[in-house]
């Protein structure tokens, strides 16, 4: 059993036959905060350390980039733009470009990527012209927001090292059946549903967009020990101090 933490759907969920689909979609086989009858169960697991609790963190150069290229250019898996009229928005407001109408053609990716870091940072800072999104809004947020619940968490490892960070998850718990992660599919959503990187991470940032980046995502570089000095590394520079998290996010 685990307990992952996420601002929009807590999970606290067990092995399942295949579910085809969406893991937002599902209803059944499984805990999460979206789902009423799950909220008191997992509170009462969180609240009493009755579970393994963990969840994985990201460069934050790298995440802002598939954000952007995923929520902003991509079309989502209803067929629509992310979030209805907030590209419309980008677009008028902040010059952002986003490969046309299917997210397909040619534009000036690393300009409107810095546009757009300018509405993250607007709507992290001043909550205009919107509130934060989950998806850019700070890793050290969603890791707090479990800490002052009552939760801590026993395990916190790098997405970019994700298969020995899961694989420690996996030696502590007891599961109902053996998971080899090796043997594991593994998709992205919004692959094939818009532009395409076309430049190394590092060109994305210049001497402005990284102190954007400082002032955004300050806490995730130090506590989860990401290089900010180099943003081509997105390897982090330490294992995560989880003493130093729960002190520093449970106020």
């Amino acid at each position: 059993m685990r307990l992952l933490d996420h601002r929009a759907d807590h999970v606290l969920f067990r092995p399942w036959p295949v579910f085809d689909g969406d893991i937002h979609d599902a209803q059944t086989g499984l805990h999460k905060w979206a789902l009423d009858g799950s909220q008191p169960r997992i509170e009462a697991a969180v609240r009493g350390r009755q579970t393994f609790a963990f969840t994985c963190v990201r460069n934050p150069y790298t995440r802002i980039l598939s954000s952007f290229f995923d929520k902003i250019c991509g079309i989502q898996r209803n067929g629509k733009r992310y979030r209805g009229n907030m590209v419309p928005l980008l677009i008028q407001k902040y010059g952002v470009e986003v490969g046309g109408d299917d997210g397909k053609q040619d534009f000036d990716q690393i300009a409107s990527f810095r546009r757009f870091l300018l509405f993250v940072r607007d709507t992290i800072r001043w909550k205009k012209p919107m509130e934060p999104d989950i998806h850019w809004s700070a890793m050290a947020g969603h890791v707090s927001t479990f800490i002052v619940n009552g939760g801590r968490y026993n395990h916190i490892f790098f997405t970019e090292d994700f298969n020995p960070g899961m694989q420690t998850v996996l030696d502590r718990i007891t599961v109902k059946h053996p998971v080899d992660l090796a043997k594991i599919p593994r998709f992205n959503e919004s692959e094939g549903h818009g532009p395409k990187r076309a430049h190394p991470v590092e060109a994305y940032f210049d001497d402005l967009s990284m102190h954007l980046m400082w002032e955004i995502y300050k806490r995730d570089f130090q506590l989860f020990r990401y290089d900010f000095d180099n943003p081509a590394n997105k390897l982090p520079k330490g294992p995560v101090d989880l003493d130093e998290v729960h002190a520093k996010l449970g106020d």
